[in-house]
């Protein structure tokens, strides 16, 4: 077998004993010698000539520039030949990848073909080695995103260990893929859901902290509406935090990572206003800034979900948003008579309407379990009573009642996303 030796050196470089050696032919009939000339052409030169090895002439500097392209991993055996270079360079070139270092003096024709030999087996072990290693590796992080994808099965559909494998066994050999990359997706798929869910809320946040300011404003159940406004400002920030620091969003380009900075824009405006001394005007200019803080967070619900390539994941998005059309409802019932708006009583036909067929929708959904049927059915009776409380809105007591309603409702919805997020369907979609 003829073996291809790829010979660089830089233009100046002054030819040497053994770099003839290499140009008359001299190392046998095993070896086929081609110039590939400057350096700084080397990966050039590899992918047209396709060496089994490369020798390298000429200083360090130029060496370690061109292994540079490599990224410490060349795809073959590589030799420098220089006159006596320092531990230090030595090193460098070695943490480049260079193969072997042979003197470019006083070297037989047979000495240099056994050297060029020699490190050939060198790059071949080493090789084979870090196959090997690579192998291993990849068997335990296979491993611990199986165990991982296992955690997630039996948390949404109460599975042992030995069940929650089979199921991932199955569609393993279902789809024609190793387990592992299941695993990984089933991983994946549960980060995706989770991130599109706390995206979501953000929609909601938007409204219930307008709804909130408007209690304590009218005096509904003001003392409580304090200590939810406070606690929905913190569930903003969290949700916030942890979306910018998803690692999956910084792989997508950036889309993802601009819109929730244009999130988080938006509700720190909001945040300043909602602090300032609570009456009609700020209310208003409150609203204002919660509807585009709304617009932004919908614009980010929406770039995850085509990102995440999920369909499964849509009906996380439409449960979710149920969640801001209730809060957004009772708080246009409660700015209407606190601003005396007349537009906003106009708008509650859309906004019931929306809700109403998303419900039909999630109703209609093959995507079911006991548990998400029982939470829908208890969606509909609270739904129904939030409705009956918008019949009449002059008095403290429907006021009190519309707040109460649409608060039952969002922990319901709360709920029932939740399910939706754990669902097997979502996880292993």
């Amino acid at each position: 077998m003829t073996l291809t030796l790829l010979v660089m050196s830089p233009p100046s470089h002054a030819p040497t004993p053994t770099h003839a050696l290499l140009q008359e032919g001299s190392l046998g009939p095993a070896w086929t010698v081609v110039e590939g000339g400057d350096c700084h052409h080397l990966v050039h030169q590899f992918n047209a000539h396709a060496p089994n090895q490369v020798v390298l002439l000429g200083p360090a500097v130029a060496v370690a520039e061109s292994l540079s392209t490599w990224n410490g991993a060349p795809p073959c055996a590589v030799t420098w030949l220089a006159a006596n270079p320092s531990p230090d360079e030595l090193s460098q070139l070695l943490d480049l990848g260079l193969t072997g270092w042979w003197p470019d003096a006083g070297l037989s024709a047979a000495s240099l073909a056994t050297g060029l030999a020699l490190d050939g087996q060198r790059w071949q072990r080493h090789a084979t080695l870090a196959q090997a290693l690579d192998q291993v590796q990849g068997q335990l992080s296979d491993r611990k995103y199986l165990d991982r994808a296992k955690g997630l099965l039996a948390q949404a559909r109460g599975l042992d260990e030995d069940e929650a494998f089979k199921l991932l066994r199955g569609a393993a050999m279902h789809a024609k893929l190793k387990i592992g990359d299941v695993s990984r997706s089933v991983i994946e798929a549960a980060a995706w859901a989770e991130a599109l869910n706390r995206a979501g809320q953000l929609r909601m946040l938007s409204q219930r902290l307008v709804k909130l300011a408007a209690q304590r404003l009218a005096g509904v159940d003001a003392h409580r509406a304090r200590k939810l406004q406070d606690d929905s400002e913190q569930r903003a920030q969290a949700n916030l935090d942890f979306l910018s620091a998803l690692p999956q969003l910084g792989a997508q380009g950036q889309a993802l990572p601009e819109a929730v900075a244009r999130t988080h824009a938006a509700w720190s405006i909001l945040q300043a206003t909602l602090a300032q001394r609570k009456s009609a005007a700020v209310l208003k200019q409150a609203d204002d800034k919660a509807d585009a803080l709304l617009m932004q967070a919908e614009a980010l619900v929406s770039e995850l979900e085509t990102a995440s390539g999920r369909r499964a994941l849509k009906v996380v998005n439409l449960c979710g948003r149920q969640r801001m059309l209730a809060q957004r409802l009772a708080k246009d019932a409660l700015l209407a008579e606190m601003l005396d708006d007349g537009a906003r009583r106009e708008g509650f036909a859309q906004l019931k309407s929306e809700f109403e067929t998303a419900l039909l929708e999630l109703e209609m959904a093959p995507l079911s379990s006991p548990e998400i049927r029982a939470a829908l059915k208890a969606a509909r009776e609270e739904w129904t009573r939030l409705l009956s409380g918008l019949r009449f809105l002059d008095n403290s007591e429907s006021r009190l009642a519309i707040s109460r309603a649409s608060e039952v409702l969002l922990e319901v919805f709360e709920g029932l996303t939740a399910l939706y997020e754990r669902s097997l369907q979502v996880i292993m979609s």
